[in-house]
């Protein structure tokens, strides 16, 4: 079915939708016609392995490369939480999974269902790094973060799977134990001694996690992000810094380079979330400053220039205090 024909009957077809549990369903809806047909085809790929026919006479990649496009998207879709429902869901779905592609491809697949073209196409330029920087300590990959865990618009709470290799060897032996003790509490039906053993787990950096319809131990972190110093809560966008931060990172896996830690145990990092980065996003939206005593990475001051220049976020302030000199000042 051609492009023109989906869409108009795409309110009044029989639509599709992915369900909480990850299972593909058909039913009626009255849903966006570009949002229905992205969503049949995502269940007929998903049966078939096949794309939209017409698809390449928008995009310049080949047949193979859409096939893996189509794969991303329907495990994206699945893993997305709230599930996208607008256009502009949907829209900004698309573009941060295939945010490492052909930006040229990315722009004929929203046209191809007619998804409007969210400002975050424009936004978001670097990329994944292919190789580590110089410096990189470390890298990791986190179970899906809590966007109401976010602390503010430059620090993160995550957790990683002690399944990973740098993990595994790792773990003391007292907090394997106690996961081992919990399971067996947990099959007795002796939930208080299983609370009291998760307590003890959580008391060592550590917590059992419900994940994928199983519970595994998980090891936390607490992050900074690397070269920037967003507004302190108590300061002016401190709250919308913090909320864009969350929007950002909640329910995804991030990518995580560690370049050391601070002062108060936190790691610094660079944070990538579906192919975006983290530090890029919040400089360009103005809710964030440069923290050039830290970081002197060029590409940074040329963001929060942008950012300056367009009176976005903080600098729509004339004169917008440093959190640093503020921190100086409310130091207790």
């Amino acid at each position: 079915m051609g492009n023109a024909l989906r869409l108009l009957y795409g309110k009044c077809l029989e639509a599709v939708v992915i369900t909480e549990g990850g299972s593909v369903e058909p039913r009626y809806t009255t849903t966006a016609p570009g949002v229905s047909a992205l969503a049949r085809d995502l269940f007929n790929f998903e049966s078939t392995s096949l794309v939209p026919e017409d698809l390449s006479q928008h995009v310049k990649s080949s047949r193979k490369a859409q096939v893996k496009w189509y794969g991303k998207l329907l495990q994206a879709w699945k893993e997305a939480k709230p599930r996208p429902k607008t256009p502009e869901e949907v829209a900004r779905l698309i573009v941060e999974t295939l945010s490492r592609h052909r930006k040229a491809d990315v722009e004929g697949l929203l046209e191809f269902y007619d998804l409007p073209r969210p400002s975050i196409l424009e936004e978001i330029s670097i990329g994944v790094p292919t190789r580590l920087p110089e410096r990189v300590e470390f890298e990791m990959h986190t179970l899906p973060v809590d966007g109401n865990t976010v602390p503010d618009g430059d620090g993160l709470n995550v957790y990683v799977n002690t399944d990973d290799p740098r993990e595994s060897s790792n773990i003391p032996r007292a907090v394997l134990m106690a996961a081992v003790q919990r399971s067996e509490a947990r099959a007795m039906k002796n939930y208080a001694r299983a609370d009291e053993l998760r307590r003890n787990i959580i008391q060592s950096g550590y917590q059992v996690i419900d994940f994928q319809n199983e519970q595994i131990l998980a090891r936390e972190y607490r992050i900074r992000l690397r070269g920037i110093d967003a507004p302190e809560m108590s300061m002016p966008f401190g709250e919308e810094a913090k909320q864009e931060l969350a929007k950002l990172v909640d329910g995804k896996c991030l990518r995580v380079l560690v370049y050391g830690e601070d002062q108060y145990g936190r790691c610094v990092a660079d944070i990538y979330c579906n192919g975006i980065f983290a530090q890029e996003v919040m400089l360009k939206k103005g809710l964030a400053w440069h923290y050039v005593a830290y970081d002197q990475r060029v590409e940074f001051a040329t963001w929060q220039k942008e950012a300056r220049a367009k009176r976005i976020g903080l600098w729509v302030q004339s004169n917008p205090e440093k959190p640093w000199e503020w921190r100086k000042k409310n130091k207790r």
